[in-house]
């Protein structure tokens, strides 16, 4: 049994590296591989602030200096990110251990990924998408059909909530809805519930997206568990 949780950066390193969450978080899902050895889990590790501040420092150069680099701009700042999500990454493969025996993963099409232990950790592997989109792709790799999304927030709402007062949690949504909200373009540090690329791609595979948030563990530990759960399904 394989699982793909996508981590979202801002649960990791919301500003520094969250040791609490993160030593609890570990600390749960040892113990869940522990219960049951043919128990897998894999997690993509998104950017979080480390992303966000250099990519803000490099659009701020850019505008000092009046440098432009035409259609290279969004490249260079979905590979600033790309760089980001690697060390969180490998934060993670440090945290789990003898759990994960295989390097990160930079390319989840790589005809020679290997999943020898019960942990694979992976991070962005080029423009173009978010991790949310890696995700699917190991999702797809290793038959898992349920991709948990944490990150910080509960559900997916109608509307943006911080600008719409009136905008509701929802449960469920189909794909066909959820993408409308999301659109089809992707732009780097796009704030989303779950990338439009991935979107995309999960619904042609006929995937199960949950949107949780990240720092409740006992709410993962229940999805883990295929128990009832605060969040929403996409589906």
């Amino acid at each position: 049994m394989t699982k793909v949780l996508s981590v979202g950066g801002s649960i990791i390193v919301p500003d520094k590296p969250d040791c609490d969450f993160l030593a609890a978080f570990v600390k749960m899902c040892t113990q869940w591989l522990e219960q049951d050895k043919s128990r897998r889990l894999i997690l993509v590790a998104g950017g979080g602030a480390p992303a966000r501040v250099y990519q803000n420092a490099y659009k701020e150069v850019m505008q000092k200096t009046g440098v432009t680099t035409g259609d290279g701009e969004l490249d260079s700042a979905d590979w600033i990110g790309i760089m980001a999500t690697r060390i969180n990454a490998q934060l993670l493969k440090a945290c789990f251990g003898d759990f994960c025996k295989n390097d990160v993963v930079y390319n989840p099409t790589d005809e020679n990924l290997k999943f020898d232990g019960q942990v694979l950790v992976a991070s962005g592997w080029k423009p173009g998408f978010s991790t949310d989109t890696d995700a699917v792709y190991l999702g797809e790799r290793f038959d898992a059909k349920t991709i948990v999304n944490l990150s910080n927030i509960e559900k997916v709402y109608t509307d943006d909530p911080r600008k719409n007062p009136d905008a509701k949690p929802l449960d469920t949504i189909s794909w066909a809805d959820f993408r409308k909200m999301v659109g089809d373009e992707w732009t780097p540090g796009k704030n989303c519930p779950f990338d439009p690329i991935a979107s995309k791609k999960a619904e042609a595979n006929n995937m199960k997206v949950i949107c949780a948030g990240g720092k409740n563990i006992e709410n993962i530990k229940a999805i883990l568990n295929d128990n009832e759960y605060i969040g929403t399904t996409i589906g």
